[in-house]
């Protein structure tokens, strides 16, 4: 072992203790060293513990390209942070890269002069392995609840810090999924409980991007659990597509769908330029909340915060690593791009797409038939479920009370739903009699949702869906191909 002079040692013992009571931030127990000493200790020790994360895109079809290409920018960017391939957990469903629809093969782009984040992803779940119960069983360590996928998981231990990042469509209390069924708002709280009782992790941060996000978490993530979520849009509202066909920034013109959703690009984009051990998880929560309003515009949501706030106060550098590159880039709050023109509701995206192809499809080709078959099922399918729902409320609670129950919203801090099993059977017994809710249908969750707050027992739906429901729709999305959401 060398052997350095005394001098010198007394040399480093003066100059640190210099800079730490000059530029030193205490807050409760926590030293923090300014941002020019904490770069000299840029590496895995400078964090105790490990860094993990799961990303997961819970959609599939080429008119949601822009979910799978979310989760492959946060896996590029989580990658030039630090982190290593055995501490990522990905879920894709992997049909975008590869889809006929797509005019680069093998490459994901996720904004319109973006590069390639599809190269060197990981396959660790895809196709029919992208299942709420995977999902659960990743984050909770647990192997032996796997079924398929490459078995890894996050094995973290106490001094560990967890990053979860979700993106897909949702509705109140919902998250969609590419598989049967969705994932529901308590069994997700409940997993995120049992992973703070097995005491694996110091720290968790979730970032959600979906329609109604707020709902996820809206009285059920309780302080105390060390776990900080933000969500793309409050309880009630839709969040939205960005860079899509039509609107400024465009897409290039050969891509017929949107490359982005504008929350996730906030936070990936601001990420992407920023040093993420002096930027804080508060500094990026405004800054992508002003974004993502898009100066409260009407195409835009309210970026909302959960659980134990205080973790805001920690540098992203714990949980997303740090870019070498940004070391020099100072955090300016207007310094991140700013708001798109325009952006698409997440669940008009796919008319958007249909209808980009059917008006760049050649007269009377085979695609723009195709097109316009696709364009005219889905919009089938919507007013199949819209007036399927409004003839139920009707049926059970009367014509003028009926719209009235199916619309209320409890007050902010009450979660969606008193039983979150009867809100399920209620979702079957409809899907039984109508066919699937899909991704559009998430929608009338919280329809379900009073439905099931007013006492409406399992016989008295079942009753209601049959009269209102004399057959189950065929097409893509009925529930006769894919099975059940609940």
């Amino acid at each position: 072992m060398a052997h350095f002079p005394v001098t010198v040692v007394v040399f480093l013992i003066v100059t640190f203790s210099g800079i730490v009571s000059g530029g030193r931030d205490i807050t409760g127990d926590i030293l923090r060293l300014p941002s020019a000493a904490s770069r000299f200790f840029n590496s895995d020790a400078a964090v105790e513990g490990t860094r993990w994360a799961v990303l997961i895109a819970g959609s599939n079809g080429y008119w949601n390209y822009r979910h799978q290409s979310d989760v492959c920018h946060a896996y590029q960017l989580l990658r030039k942070g630090g982190l290593k391939d055995e501490n990522i957990i990905v879920f894709m469903y992997d049909d975008i890269a590869y889809n006929e629809e797509n005019p680069r093969p093998g490459v994901i782009i996720n904004k319109p002069d973006g590069d390639d984040v599809y190269k060197g992803v990981p396959k660790d779940y895809t196709g029919e392995d992208v299942t709420v119960n995977n999902f659960l069983a990743a984050i909770l360590g647990n192997r032996t609840a796997l079924t398929g996928g490459s078995g890894k998981v996050v094995d973290s231990g106490p001094n560990d810090h967890i990053f979860i990042y979700y993106t897909d469509h949702g509705g109140p209390g919902v998250l969609g999924m590419p598989t049967y069924p969705y994932l529901y708002a308590e069994d997700l709280n409940e997993v995120l409980k049992k992973k703070h009782a097995s005491g694996t992790y110091k720290s968790l941060v979730f970032y959600l991007e979906a329609c109604e996000s707020g709902s996820i978490f809206e009285g059920l993530l309780h302080e105390g659990l060390n776990i900080y979520a933000t969500t793309a849009s409050n309880a009630v509202e839709s969040s939205w597509g960005t860079y899509c066909p039509g609107e400024y920034p465009s897409p290039p013109p050969e891509y017929e769908t949107c490359l982005g959703d504008l929350y996730s690009i906030a936070w990936m984009e601001d990420s992407d330029i920023h040093n993420l051990q002096s930027e804080t998880l508060h500094q990026q929560y405004k800054v992508v909340k002003r974004r993502t309003s898009n100066d409260n515009s009407a195409y835009g949501s309210h970026v909302m915060q959960y659980g134990d706030i205080g973790l805001s106060k920690e540098h992203l550098f714990l949980y997303l690593g740090t870019d070498p590159a940004n070391d020099n880039f100072t955090f300016i709050d207007e310094n991140s791009l700013r708001s798109p023109m325009k952006a698409v509701n997440q669940r008009d995206a796919d008319l958007i797409h249909f209808w980009d192809k059917f008006r760049k499809a050649p007269e009377g080709s085979s695609r723009k038939v195709k097109a316009q078959k696709e364009f005219v099922e889905a919009m089938s399918h919507r007013m199949h479920l819209d007036n399927s729902m409004k003839l139920i409320g009707k049926l059970l609670f009367g014509i003028e009370k009926g719209p009235e129950v199916l619309n209320i919203v409890r007050p902010a801090g009450q979660p969606l739903v008193d039983d979150w099993d009867s809100l399920k059977t209620l979702v079957r017994t409809f899907e039984t009699h109508c066919g699937s809710l899909s991704q559009y249908g998430m929608k009338h969750m919280r329809s379900f949702a009073n439905i099931c707050n007013a006492g409406i027992r399992k016989e008295q739906m079942a009753e209601a869906s049959a009269q209102a429901c004399v057959s189950i729709p065929g097409g893509p999305w009925s529930s006769l191909h894919k099975g059940f959401s609940a």
